[in-house]
């Protein structure tokens, strides 16, 4: 399974815990907010004025990583 920026930042968080790296690194502290619960990943990123391309790219990283195959 891939992150695309449409996907809820708890969901990945739930599904990736080791994410949350990421979403600390850009500042998107957010991640107990309430907002985070429903807010796609991209809509984060805007708010933040973030390169979601970049977040993804780091993000599937992360996750190619840990489940090669």
């Amino acid at each position: 399974m891939q992150i695309t920026k449409e996907m809820p930042i708890n969901e990945v968080l739930r599904l990736y815990p080791q994410t949350a790296r990421v979403f600390v690194k850009y500042n998107m502290g957010c991640l107990g907010c309430m907002g985070a619960t429903a807010e796609p990943i991209e809509s984060g990123a805007l708010m933040h004025g973030l390169d979601i391309n970049e977040i993804l790219k780091e993000l599937n990283k992360i996750i190619e990583e840990q489940n090669p195959y």
